[in-house]
């Protein structure tokens, strides 16, 4: 790998992070950006998930405030996000490849639309909070993130905003320090068992770092209906890609 993969892997990495925090398709620029310098597809999967650590850390490190404020039910979602993504990281190391693939675009697609409708599902639900749903869907939502992760942001959006009450602003906070979560433990699984490029990793993570450091206070400008139907319209357009591309 030359020093030219490299920064473009930290470039990569920077946008990756922001527009992971932003909508939750970090993977749109992050996992492109590992092919063109090389990886095979496996080994840029699982490098990914190693470096995509980063974003969840760099936005943690500017919102952790808003994390503790969600009260004692926020650990019991890191353990459900924990045990997701472990499980996912076993199934990528263990499953035929392609097995998972042909189901993630009609997942995001569907994840988009209940974006797009969120406002009168949760009108449908008397505003109630749904916290039993939402704990089953998080732990699902954390294994496709451990397994492959591309639009794992915009359904932990559509989840989070369908199921509770909370604001876009903090589910976007939660969204990736819990898909942080389920990337850690990934990680830490495919350190041992995994083919992870270290190098384009750890150039991609210094730039997703810094990318999610820079998100929430990003977030917190754009008004939360254009920011919902920001994230619906692109989340359309990464299945169409991940269906046809």
């Amino acid at each position: 790998m030359t020093i030219v993969d490299v920064l473009l892997l930290v470039v990569a990495g920077f946008f990756a992070g922001v527009v992971g925090f932003v909508t939750g398709l970090a993977s749109l620029v992050s996992y492109p950006a590992l092919l063109a310098v090389g990886l095979s597809p496996v080994a840029a999967n699982v490098t990914n998930t190693v470096a995509m650590v980063g974003v969840g850390v760099g936005a943690l490190s500017n919102s952790a405030r808003e994390v503790v404020d969600t009260g004692p039910r926020v650990w019991r979602w890191t353990a459900y996000a924990a045990l997701g993504g472990l499980t996912g990281a076993v199934v990528l190391l263990v499953a035929p490849p392609g097995s998972f693939e042909a189901t993630v675009p009609f997942l995001v697609a569907f994840a988009s639309l209940a974006l797009l409708l969120q406002p009168k599902i949760r009108e449908l639900a008397g505003g109630r909070d749904l916290p039993r749903v939402f704990a089953a869907a998080l732990f699902v939502v954390a294994v496709y993130g451990g397994y492959f992760g591309a639009g794992a942001g915009v359904i932990f959006l559509a989840l989070t905003l369908i199921c509770t009450s909370e604001s876009i602003w903090r589910a976007s906070i939660l969204k990736s320090y819990l898909l942080g979560v389920a990337n850690l433990v990934a990680a830490i699984g495919f350190a041992f068992f995994g083919p992870v490029h270290w190098i384009a990793a750890a150039a991609m993570a210094v730039g997703a770092f810094a990318g999610g450091w820079c998100g929430p206070p990003l977030v917190k400008r754009i008004p939360p209906n254009l920011l919902r139907v920001g994230v619906a319209i692109a989340g359309f357009g990464l299945a169409a890609w991940l269906a046809f591309g």
